[in-house]
C-alpha cells in the first residue's frame, strides 16, 4: 500500500469512534480518506458485530472505491469488499465493508428501521450535501439516539466547515472524550459533550499551476440562453473550440500524461470530442467520455490505465472520486448542469450553471494527485472570485417527494419537527405532499397507504412507482417497468450524427411520446441491443441498454399476476397510457394550436394546474385534445423563462372521471352574454382549472338552473343602475316626492324608499328573468311604488301632488328635487287671479314660482306671490306692455281673469 496523508490520523479516528458513536473527518482532496477509512475500521475491528457501510454520492465513486480497497486487499472486489447499487452488486456472505449509493442507503433504512447487520455506517463527501446524504444523516442519527445507540457514524467531508455537522452529532448523551483522543490532527475543542470529535488531516496535493481566460470567457447565462444547441460563447467561440484550443496548447507544450476535460453534460460532451477528434487523431490520443449514463464498462474504460494518452471528458462525476492514475492536466469549463424544483409550479428546472469556488478547487486538485499538473480554466480569475464558495444544498432546491414519502414510511409523520441538519424550505414539503395525496400514496394525515406502501417496493421516483402500480393493476406490469425506465432515461435518440435517415419512423404512435419510445425500445430489444441496428432505428445503444437495466430490476420488484392481460392491442395501449397518467395526475391539459403574430402556428399545452407550455417540435403527439405532459422542464433563456414539454402522451376525460374522481368539479353557474344582455346558464365539468365539458341547458321554470340564471341577471341590473330599466323622470320624481314628505311631515309616516329599496326590488323582479329586454317590460317604476299602501298613496298626493290646477285650468307640475322646496315654472299670465301662491305639505312649504314672460324666460323667482304683485309686478308689467303689446297686463293682477289658453297668433 502507497503511504497517504491521512495514514497518521487513522488511529486516532478509531479511538474517538469507540469512545463516541459519531466523529467528523476533514481531509482535503487526495488526502485519501475514501479508501483508507474503511480499511482502517475494518482492520481496528468494527466490522465484527456487522458489516460497515460506506455511502458515497455517486456511482463511479462507489465502484471505484471499493475496487481499490479490495485490490489493496489483495482479493477480488465482491469478497471482503464490495459494492451495492442500483443496477449493480458486487458482494457475497463474506463482505464486510460495502460501498453504497444514497438510495442504497435510504431503502435500506426503511425496509430495516434499527440497521440491523451494520456496525458502523461512513458518510463521504458530505460537503456535496446531497439530498439524500442529509436524510440518511438525520435518519442514522435518529436511529442512535433510539433503537442503536451502538451504531458509529463517520461523515467525511472535503471542503465542508464541519463546525455545525459536529454540533448536529452531539447530544446531552455525550460524554467527553478521552485524552488520549486528542492526538495528531485532533480538535480537542470539539470533544465536549454538546458536539461530536472532529480530526483534521492534511491532504497531499502537487503544485497544480491554474491558467484562467485574460477576459470573460464561457458564461453560464450565454451557455443556456437561446442557443437550441445550449452552446457557450467566448466571442465567436463555442466552448466545444475552447476546449480543443485547450487541450492543444497543452499537447504543444509537451504534456506527457493524461488530461481531464470538466463540462456540463453529455451533450456538451459529444460536441468538445467532435472538436477534438482532428488533434486526437494525429497525436494517437484515446478520446473517452465520462458521465453518469454510460455503463459500468464504459466509465471504467475512461478512469483505468491505457496503452496510451487519454483525453477525458467527464462531467462532474470526476470532480470527487479515486484519484485518476496518469491525469496531470485539468481543463475546466467552470459550468454544471444544475437540477432544481420549483415548488409552487410543481416543475422540474434544468439549467447550465457557474460552479461554486470549492467545486473548482476539486476539479483542478484533480491535477495534483501524483505529480505537478496543470489546470486551464476558461473563465476569469475575476468570475471565479464572484462565485458563492459552496453550491447549495439539493434539500433547498430538489423535489422533495420520494424523500417525504420515504419518511413518511419510516414514521415520521412531524416533517417540519424531524431532525434536519438544515431543514427544508416550507413549500417544497408542502408541495411534496401534495404531491403524494393526489398520487394516492399518503392520506391527509400523512399515513402511507396500502398504494404508497406497493410504490415502495420500486427504487423510483413515485411518479414511475405509480406508474408501475397502476400498470400491474390492468395486467401490463412489464410495460409499466419499461415505461418508467424510460422516463426516467428522458431520450432514447441517438446523438447528433449518429441518427441514420431511416431513424425516423412514419408508423409512430399519434397518441404518445412514451408509447414511441416503447416501440422503439421494443425493436431495439428484438435487435438484442445490436449497436449498428439501434443507431439505424434512430437508438442511441448506450442510453437503451441503461433502460434495458433499469426494466429488468424494476421487473424483478412488479407483481405480474396480479390482473389479466389485455387481450387486444388497442386493449393494451389504453392501459399502457391509462398508467401514464396515474404517476401525472397534476400535469393534464389540453393541446391548442395558437397562430402567433406572424402567421406561424405552434403547439402548446394549457395546463391544468395553470399556465401553458410549448409542446416540443420532436413530440409525435398529434390530433388529441387532452394529454398529460410526462417530460417538463422550465427552461431558462436568458433574462426570461419558458416552459416546455418534451414528452407527451395523450388521455380521455373518462380516464380523470375514473383515477381522480376528488379533483373533478361539477359547477354550474351563469355566465353574463354581454352582446346579448342576456344570463346563460353554463354546466361545466371541470378537472382542477381545464374544462373537460360545458353545456347551456335551458333554465326552465324553477330549480337552481333558474336561481342561478336569476342572480347574474341580479348582478348584472345592480352595475348597470336601475335608471336603465325605467322609462323617463317618473320614478325619479315619484323617489324624490316621498323624500320630502318624510322631510317637512315625519307625522305621515311614509317609509323611507331610498336607492337600495330600489336595488331590492329590482333584483326581486329578475327572479324567473334572464335579460335586460324582460326587465325592462318588467315595469319596475310600479313595482317600486306599490311598496305605498294605498292611505300613505293618497298620503303622498295628497302632501306632495305631481301637479296643480292653476286659475285659469292649466295643470303645472311641481318639480322635486332633493333638499329643496318644490317648484313651479309657468307663464305670469296664468297666476292671474291668485292672491296667494300655491303651498304643499299640509301649507308647510310654499312652492317656489318661475314667472315667466310669453317667452317662456322667468322674469321673477318667488315664493311670496302676493308681495311680487305689489311691488315689482307694475314695474315688469310696464316692460312687458311695451314687449308684448297684444297680451293683456291688468293693473290688478290678483283679482284678474286669467287669459284663455287658446295659442296666441304670431304677430
Amino acid at each position: 500500500m502507497q503511504p497517504l496523508p491521512i495514514d497518521p490520523i487513522l488511529p486516532d479516528l478509531c479511538a474517538a469512534l469507540r469512545a463516541r458513536p459519531s466523529v467528523v473527518l476533514e481531509a482535503p482532496p487526495g488526502a485519501g480518506k475514501t479508501t483508507r477509512v474503511p480499511r482502517a475500521l475494518l482492520d481496528a475491528g468494527f466490522a465484527e458485530r456487522g458489516e460497515i457501510l460506506v455511502l458515497e454520492p455517486r456511482r463511479l465513486a462507489a465502484r471505484l472505491s471499493a475496487r481499490r480497497v479490495a485490490e489493496e486487499l489483495g482479493e477480488r472486489v465482491g469478497e471482503t469488499v464490495g459494492y451495492t447499487m442500483r443496477f449493480e452488486e458486487a458482494s457475497s456472505p463474506a463482505t464486510r465493508v460495502r460501498f453504497v449509493t444514497e438510495g442504497v442507503l435510504t431503502r435500506r433504512l426503511l425496509v430495516d428501521r434499527e440497521l440491523r447487520g451494520v456496525s458502523a455506517v461512513v458518510l463521504d463527501e458530505f460537503h456535496e450535501r446531497h439530498l439524500a446524504g442529509d436524510v440518511a444523516l438525520a435518519l442514522l442519527r435518529r436511529l442512535q439516539r433510539g433503537a442503536r445507540p451502538d451504531l458509529r457514524l463517520v461523515v467525511m467531508s472535503a471542503t465542508l466547515d464541519a463546525g455545525p455537522i459536529a454540533a448536529f452529532l452531539g447530544g446531552p448523551e455525550a460524554q467527553p472524550a478521552p485524552a488520549a483522543e486528542a492526538g495528531r490532527g485532533h480538535d480537542a475543542t470539539a470533544a465536549g459533550a454538546s458536539v461530536a470529535p472532529t480530526l483534521r488531516a492534511e491532504g497531499r496535493m502537487f503544485d497544480v499551476a491554474i491558467e484562467y481566460l485574460p477576459s470573460a470567457g464561457v458564461s453560464a447565462s450565454t451557455h443556456a440562453a437561446g442557443d437550441r444547441r445550449a452552446r457557450a460563447h467566448w466571442g465567436d467561440r463555442t466552448l466545444e473550440s475552447l476546449v480543443a484550443s485547450s487541450v492543444r496548447q497543452l499537447i504543444e507544450e509537451g504534456l506527457d500524461g493524461d488530461v481531464l476535460v470538466f463540462l456540463p453534460g453529455s451533450a456538451e460532451i459529444r460536441r468538445a470530442m467532435d472538436a477534438c477528434s482532428a488533434i486526437a487523431k494525429s497525436e494517437n490520443l484515446l478520446l473517452l467520455p465520462l458521465h453518469g449514463s454510460l455503463s459500468a464498462a464504459e466509465q471504467d474504460r475512461a478512469v483505468r490505465p491505457a496503452d496510451r494518452r487519454k483525453i477525458i471528458l467527464s462531467t462532474n462525476v470526476a470532480e470527487t472520486s479515486v484519484t485518476i492514475d496518469g491525469v496531470v492536466a485539468v481543463v475546466d469549463s467552470g459550468l454544471a448542469r444544475v437540477a432544481a424544483h420549483a415548488p409552487w409550479s410543481g416543475l422540474p428546472t434544468l439549467r447550465v450553471a457557474p460552479i461554486a469556488r470549492a467545486s473548482a478547487a476539486q476539479r483542478a486538485g484533480r491535477a495534483g494527485r501524483t505529480r505537478p499538473g496543470r489546470c486551464l480554466r476558461l473563465y476569469t480569475r475575476g468570475d471565479l472570485a464572484s462565485r458563492p464558495e459552496h453550491e447549495a444544498p439539493e434539500i433547498r432546491r430538489l423535489d422533495l417527494a420520494e424523500t417525504v414519502l420515504e419518511l413518511c414510511a419510516a414514521g415520521v409523520t412531524d416533517l417540519e419537527g424531524f431532525g434536519w441538519l438544515e431543514a427544508p424550505p416550507a413549500a417544497g414539503l408542502a408541495a411534496a405532499e401534495a404531491l403524494l395525496v393526489r398520487l394516492g400514496a399518503l392520506d391527509e394525515g400523512r399515513r402511507v397507504t396500502p398504494t404508497g406502501r406497493r410504490m415502495l417496493r420500486f427504487p423510483a421516483h413515485p411518479r414511475q412507482a405509480r406508474m408501475i402500480v397502476e400498470a400491474e393493476r390492468r395486467g401490463v406490469a412489464d410495460d409499466g417497468c419499461t415505461l418508467a425506465a424510460l422516463v426516467a432515461e428522458r431520450d432514447l435518440g441517438a446523438p447528433p450524427g449518429a441518427r441514420e435517415p431511416h431513424g425516423r419512423r412514419s408508423d409512430a404512435r399519434h397518441s404518445s411520446d412514451l408509447l414511441a419510445a416503447l416501440q422503439a425500445f421494443e425493436e431495439a430489444d428484438r435487435a438484442r441491443f445490436a449497436a449498428d441496428r439501434l443507431r439505424w432505428l434512430g437508438v442511441d445503444p448506450a442510453r437503451a441498454l441503461t433502460v434495458e437495466r433499469t426494466r429488468k430490476q424494476l421487473s424483478r420488484l412488479a407483481d405480474h399476476r396480479s390482473a389479466a392481460p389485455p387481450e387486444t392491442v388497442e386493449a393494451r395501449e389504453i392501459a399502457q397510457r391509462i398508467a401514464i397518467l396515474s404517476g401525472y395526475p397534476d400535469r393534464v391539459g389540453r393541446l391548442r394550436r395558437p397562430t402567433s403574430a406572424t402567421g406561424r402556428t405552434g403547439r402548446e399545452v394549457v395546463l391544468a394546474a395553470g399556465g401553458t407550455a410549448a409542446l416540443s417540435e420532436a413530440s409525435v403527439i398529434d390530433d388529441v385534445d387532452l394529454v398529460v405532459a410526462v417530460d417538463i422542464e422550465e427552461r431558462s433563456e436568458g433574462r426570461s423563462a419558458r416552459t416546455v414539454v418534451r414528452a407527451a402522451s395523450a388521455i380521455e376525460a373518462d380516464w380523470l372521471l375514473d383515477l381522480f374522481t376528488d379533483a373533478i368539479r361539477d359547477t354550474t353557474e351563469a355566465t353574463w352574454n354581454g352582446a346579448a344582455e342576456r344570463a346563460e346558464v353554463v354546466r361545466r365539468l371541470s378537472y382542477d382549472a381545464l374544462v373537460l365539458d360545458e353545456a347551456r341547458p335551458a333554465a326552465g321554470a324553477g330549480g337552481p338552473l333558474a336561481e342561478a340564471a336569476a342572480r347574474e341577471l341580479a348582478a348584472q341590473a345592480r352595475a348597470k343602475g336601475w335608471r336603465a330599466f325605467v322609462k323617463g323622470d317618473a320614478l325619479e320624481g315619484w323617489l324624490l316626492r316621498v323624500a320630502f314628505v318624510r322631510a317637512h311631515c315625519p307625522d305621515a309616516a311614509l317609509p323611507d324608499v331610498d336607492e337600495d329599496a330600489v336595488l331590492a326590488t329590482l333584483e326581486a323582479l329578475c327572479d324567473g328573468r334572464r335579460s335586460f329586454a324582460e326587465l325592462r317590460d318588467a315595469d319596475l317604476s310600479s313595482a317600486v311604488q306599490a311598496s305605498l299602501s294605498p292611505a300613505k298613496a293618497r298620503a303622498l298626493a295628497e302632501l306632495a301632488p305631481e301637479s296643480i290646477v292653476l286659475p285659469g285650468g292649466r295643470r303645472a307640475r311641481l318639480e322635486y328635487a332633493a333638499g329643496a322646496p318644490p317648484s313651479l315654472a309657468s307663464r305670469l299670465q296664468d297666476f292671474f287671479g291668485m292672491a296667494e301662491g300655491p303651498r304643499v305639505a299640509g301649507g308647510r312649504v310654499p312652492v317656489v314660482l318661475h314667472l315667466c314672460a310669453p317667452n317662456q324666460r322667468p322674469v321673477q323667482v318667488t315664493t311670496d306671490l302676493s308681495g311680487f304683485w305689489a311691488r315689482h309686478y307694475p314695474a315688469i308689467a310696464k316692460e312687458l306692455r311695451r314687449r308684448y303689446p297684444k297680451h293683456a297686463w291688468p293693473d290688478d293682477p290678483a283679482h284678474a281673469a286669467p287669459p284663455s289658453r287658446a295659442p296666441l297668433r304670431k304677430a
